[in-house]
């Protein structure tokens, strides 16, 4: 075997070395959660468990199942992940649009001014006055709104939009399709890839509302999934389901907590690794083509 091939061969045994153990100490904590969040009270309370519990008990998860808070908060979650995406890519597609074509007058103003949002915002406590102001408080719109679009993310579809051929745009305007017409059947379609992209992107972002969330909804019927599993988490409120449980016997707090982290995750963990080469996609999308 040739000295440099010898080489390459090590050096690639050792870079999946590294990544194995990288992925293996990542991949512990989580499995550790599940453990924990099925292991019995006994197990949890004696501190044997270290990897797998040795008896299977699904009292936390019947106990969580039996209020009905948890399955509000998924509710709000869904409706805000829905709608809020739904927003997200409606303004953003129709928004890169417009500054993408290049008989639009107002096109540098509008270009400067997102801009400007990238680089300047208003802060925390103006955001949270407008909100105030414009009666959002304790509304999943305080969500929505003020997050409507990413200037980063107008301006990469932007780009991806003007890689579209003019030559396509003018067939279509010589057979009489006006600009919105030429948007929906020509562009749209033309952007699949760019479009999966961002409503995942949006989609999570949207599945992980948090901060404004606590801004913005102080009544627990509108809170999302990351805000219950705050109050049970870090706060340690576990006996928050204990209102409306229909159970007497509530298990171990940290199975309750622990099962709590589970449900929340595990939407994003199964549909991850169907959705993930549309995350390697938005590494390159709108990048300059040599």
């Amino acid at each position: 075997m040739p000295q440099s091939r010898r080489f390459d061969l090590i050096f690639n045994s050792l870079i999946y070395l590294v990544l194995g153990f990288a992925s293996l100490l990542t991949l512990l904590p989580f499995v550790n959660v599940v453990a924990q969040s099925l292991a019995s009270t006994k197990e949890v309370v004696s501190g044997k468990l270290i990897l797998w519990p040795e008896t299977f008990d699904l009292s936390s998860y019947k106990y969580i199942f039996n209020t009905g808070i948890f399955f509000t908060s998924l509710k709000n979650t869904l409706w805000i992940t829905v709608v809020g995406t739904t927003v997200n890519m409606a303004v953003t597609s129709l928004t890169a649009y417009v500054c993408s074509r290049g008989s639009f007058s107002g096109r540098r103003p509008l270009l400067l001014m997102i801009l400007f949002t990238m680089l300047f915002s208003g802060g925390m406590i103006p955001t949270f006055l407008v909100v105030k102001a414009t009666g959002l408080m304790n509304s999943l719109w305080a969500l929505v709104i003020p997050s409507a679009a990413s200037a980063f993310n107008i301006l990469v579809m932007r780009e991806f939009f003007e890689s579209i051929h003019e030559s396509i745009i003018e067939s279509a305007t010589i057979d009489g399709c006006n600009d919105f017409g030429i948007f929906v059947r020509i562009v749209l379609p033309l952007s699949l890839p760019a479009l999966a992209t961002f409503t995942l992107f949006y989609a999570v972002g949207n599945w992980n509302q948090y901060f404004s969330a606590i801004l913005y909804l102080n009544k627990s019927g509108l809170w999302p999934l990351q805000i219950l599993l705050r109050q049970v988490v870090l706060v340690g409120q576990a006996d928050i389901y204990s209102a409306m449980a229909n159970e007497e016997i509530m298990p171990q707090p940290v199975t309750i907590q622990m099962a709590t982290v589970v449900l929340a995750s595990l939407p994003i963990v199964i549909l991850y690794p169907f959705l993930q080469k549309y995350f390697v996609k938005g590494l390159t999308l709108g990048s300059v083509k040599g």
